[in-house]
């Protein structure tokens, strides 16, 4: 739930917090549960919660999903009491994890956020909630002038769920004109290539490096991005650190080969017999 005065380029920053509250509401009760009067209420409900601090001039203490939860419940509709009871579980309940401030320390020059030990039933509210903290940072680091480098590993995880999957595209076109840079990186070609998301994601990215590719992820890669079977086999059945780099409309085949009797290269390697 934390914002800044400069969350959004289009004036009111609430407006684009209240797409996300949206979207987390949409993943707790169901995009068939959100009528156009749900929606509206969790819009008033948006604006009425973060009144407050944006007339402190968004400093203090920022308003939690909690207190969300407590202006929804004090709404006459009906429908905006029975999604307060829908967030219970999220606010009160065993998984509120995410319904009080922070109690880390988020403003250190290198943040990793590690979401692989979430509950399933949190799994998808919690990377919805750690895309909008990075896009919090990218957006307090533009205003100092400061670039951001964001490195999302194992980044099909986002596109098995519809709602991180959109907030992550907006946020993957966002970003750019905001100095920041994104990265994702994947061993799983083939599960990213099965969400339309992810392939016009790919399909638009300016830069792209391909390693050895299996031989299913290969036939998606070569229609994706037009390579040749001649191009292709600089990503089939090759050696580690062989490639090709797709940079623009150009693709080019690299091969690095990093000296193994190095300290450098120990302290790189992830292979555990080279420890």
């Amino acid at each position: 739930m934390d914002i800044n005065a400069d969350y959004s380029d289009e004036g009111n920053p609430v407006i684009l917090k209240s797409e996300f509250i949206l979207s987390l509401c949409e993943n707790l009760i169901g995009v068939n549960g959100l009528g156009a009067k749900e929606k509206s209420i969790i819009d008033r409900c948006t604006s009425k919660v973060y009144r407050a601090y944006q007339q402190g001039n968004y400093m203090g203490v920022a308003p939690t999903l909690h207190d969300f939860k407590e202006e929804l419940a004090k709404q006459p509709e009906k429908e905006a009491n029975d999604i307060a009871v829908a967030m219970e579980l999220y606010t009160d309940g065993t998984l509120n994890t995410f319904s009080k401030n922070t109690n880390v320390d988020i403003n250190n020059r290198i943040v990793c956020y590690d979401i692989l030990e979430l509950d399933k039933d949190l799994k998808t509210f919690g990377m919805l909630v750690v895309l909008d903290a990075i896009l919090n940072r990218i957006t307090v680091n533009r205003q100092k002038g400061k670039n951001t480098y964001i490195f999302i590993d194992e980044i099909y995880l986002l596109f098995q769920h519809e709602y991180s999957a959109n907030f992550l595209f907006t946020l993957w076109k966002r970003v750019r004109k905001y100095g920041a840079f994104c990265t994702g990186i994947t061993q799983n070609v083939d599960d990213l290539l099965q969400s339309h998301t992810a392939r016009t994601m790919l399909a638009n990215s300016e830069f792209l490096v391909m390693l050895n590719q299996a031989g299913t992820d290969s036939k998606e890669l070569s229609k994706l991005l037009s390579i040749s079977d001649t191009q292709m086999g600089y990503i089939t059945n090759v050696e580690v650190g062989e490639g090709l780099l797709k940079i623009g409309s150009s693709l080019i085949p690299f091969k690095n080969e990093f000296p193994k009797d190095t300290k450098l290269y120990k302290l790189m390697s992830t292979k555990l017999n080279e420890k």
